[in-house]
């Protein structure tokens, strides 16, 4: 039997790790391109606004 500290398919770990990361690296960019879009929308909004009041 295997030791609680001893994982039965190191490969499997390692694996499982690396899709992990991708998947968090994914999300970041995902959100950050999100974040940066709607900061973009925001500014044209607001400039469109503040140009029809002059």
């Amino acid at each position: 039997m295997h030791s609680p500290s001893e994982s039965p398919a190191p490969g499997r770990s390692k694996k499982l790790k690396t899709w992990l990361a991708r998947i968090g690296i994914a999300g970041f960019l995902f959100f950050l391109i999100k974040g940066l879009v709607w900061l973009a929308v925001f500014a044209f909004a607001g400039t469109q606004i503040f140009d029809r009041c002059n």
